[in-house]
This record gives C-alpha cells, sequence and structure tokens, in this order.
C-alpha cells in the first residue's frame, strides 16, 4: 500500500494511529511502529515537559526501521504550554507534528528547520489552503464522520474539495473501521488515514476496561453529539449518563454564550470542567461516564491489541 504518506513516513501502511487525549501512550503508539503504521500522541496527555521528554526517549529507543512517531500540538491560546512544548519536540527530535486548532505558522517554521515533518487538521478548504500555502507536508482532513471534534464535510467531499485546490496531500480523519473504508478514502484522492476510535479498545490502550468495553458494547448509532465537554460539538457514547446529563449547554451558558464579552470565558470553563470530567472517565471506574469515541466503534467488536487491530485495518 505505498502513498505519498507512506513515503513521508516510511511506513509500510498508510496509516497514522491518531492522537486521543488520554487514551494515547507509548505502548500504543511502540505496538504502531511495530504494525507497520505511525503512531501519534497528544502533547496535552503529559502534565510535565519532563514527562514529555522522557516518552520521547522512550519512543526513540523502541523505534524500529520504518517506524515513524509524532506528537500532537494545540497551537493556539487555549493551550499555555504550546511554545514549550515545541521546544521540547524539537530539541529532542520527532519524526512528524501534528497541529490542532490555531495557526500553524510557528510550527512549521521551527520544526522544518529540525527537519521535522508537519500534518494539520482542518475542517473546510479555507483553513486547507491557508496551512497549504505555509508549508505543511500534509492535510489532515476531519470530516463529519470523525470521533471527538469533527468537521461538517462528508469525506468524499471534503477529500475532493482539498485535494483540488491544495498541492500538498491529503490524509482523511473519520469514518475509517475496516479495510474497506480505508480503500474508499484512498479512491476519493487520499494519500493516507488517520485512526482513532477502532484503537481505544486496545490492549495497550491506558484507559478503564469499562471504556473499553464500551467501545465494544455500543456501535455507530450510539454515537451523539454533545456541548456539555469543551463547549464545542463532540462526539460522545450515549451512555445512559450521558442521557440524564443530555447533550445541550445550559440556559445559563446559552445566555453567557451570546454576551460577546463573556463568551470566550464561558468557553474556557466549560472546556476545563470538560477536561476533567473526560479525565475522570477515562481513568477511573465510575457511572458517571462520558465517554468520547466516534462511529467507527461499529467495528469493534472485542478488546485486542494494536497489532490485531492494524491487521484487521488492512486486512
Amino acid at each position: 500500500m505505498k502513498t505519498k504518506l507512506t513515503e513521508l513516513l516510511n511506513i509500510k501502511y498508510p496509516i497514522i494511529q491518531a492522537p486521543m487525549f488520554l487514551v494515547s501512550n507509548t505502548k500504543m503508539v511502540i505496538e504502531a511502529m511495530n504494525s507497520g503504521i505511525a503512531g501519534c500522541i497528544p502533547a496535552l496527555n503529559y502534565r510535565t515537559l519532563e514527562e514529555l521528554r522522557n516518552a520521547i526517549h522512550e519512543l526513540k529507543a523502541a523505534k524500529v526501521d520504518g517506524g515513524s512517531f509524532g506528537f500532537n500540538l494545540i497551537v493556539n491560546k487555549s493551550n499555555p504550554k504550546f511554545k514549550a512544548q515545541l521546544d521540547v519536540l524539537c530539541e529532542e527530535g520527532v519524526d512528524f507534528i501534528i497541529t490542532s486548532l490555531g495557526s500553524p505558522e510557528e510550527t512549521i517554521r521551527r520544526s522544518h528547520q529540525n527537519g521535522i515533518k508537519v500534518f494539520c487538521d482542518v475542517t473546510d478548504l479555507k483553513f486547507a489552503q491557508k496551512v497549504d500555502s505555509l508549508g505543511a507536508d500534509a492535510i489532515i482532513a476531519v470530516n463529519n464522520q470523525a470521533g471527538g471534534h469533527r468537521g461538517k464535510l462528508t469525506p468524499e467531499e471534503l477529500i475532493k474539495e482539498i485535494t483540488a485546490n491544495c498541492k500538498a496531500p491529503v490524509i482523511s480523519a473519520g469514518g475509517v473501521g475496516c479495510k474497506a473504508d480505508i480503500d474508499k478514502m484512498l479512491s476519493y484522492g487520499a494519500e493516507g488515514v488517520s485512526v482513532g476510535s477502532p484503537f481505544i479498545a486496545s490492549v495497550e490502550s491506558g484507559v478503564t476496561d469499562e471504556y473499553k468495553q464500551a467501545c465494544v458494547d455500543y456501535g455507530a448509532k450510539d454515537i451523539v453529539m454533545t456541548e456539555r465537554i469543551s463547549g464545542t460539538p463532540c462526539t460522545v457514547i450515549n451512555t445512559p449518563y450521558v442521557q440524564k446529563i443530555g447533550t445541550k449547554q445550559t440556559w445559563i451558558e446559552s445566555v453567557l454564550n451570546k454576551n460577546k464579552k463573556l463568551k470566550k470565558w464561558v468557553k474556557m470553563i466549560r472546556f476545563s470542567i470538560g477536561m476533567k470530567a473526560t479525565e475522570k472517565a477515562a481513568t477511573k471506574a465510575t457511572y458517571k461516564t462520558v465517554w468520547v469515541a466516534g462511529p467507527s466503534i461499529e467495528y469493534t467488536n472485542k478488546i485486542s491489541t494494536v497489532k490485531e487491530i492494524t491487521a484487521k485495518l488492512v486486512g
């Protein structure tokens, strides 16, 4: 399965194990590299810069021929650690960085100075053209089938629109749970895929067994959008608890969000509360569960190793 993505990252299959907040870890990425794909971890998964640095050392020590690993960076003001995290990634050296939110201009410039490739998350053509003009090595097209924060366009619409108007290769994110899905994305013009939700229920994943089992027990029809995590619509599993608390912002948040001066602060507070709730759900067994996942958990029928999940995707 040779594509521009396999050439960019020197991997066997055109797949990136997507960075997932509180889910991704070094064990998962090491097994991803050993399985012929690339792996990525959110830098925000590490509370300190020293922990981030140690993770890079571990991945570099475990790296095999043909393996590639990277980190996801939130590059806007919601991440006060952004510049310090970028410093560490550039100093230590990683294969690639995936940027989310905000302008990737500084990340692209500094990463390229250090031989690091940069892929940028986008949800529409306007931002795709912007990152393309800045020199992104690839564009990650986040479609309306993605888990977490998703785009509005179908995979086919988004891939074709971006490939027709941008020079950088496109990596499709969302809606991939089996090989047929990968073949479909490539037929639309993508050079690879970013796959997250199918890897939540992996043996190597650090989340609770309850979270993993939920990805087995629930399917695509059980994925709903909620505004209760970050203030921005996000996909979660429709558990009894989610049904109980509802998926819409509270009336007071709705009122405050209409105030231009307060809107930013309301979103920041909601984001902070939501991230703490997500962390609790991912790391502790509790009935108050808000589990982030996408519709591609439809293909998850048991808790498997990263190697087994990858084999299912390519096979």
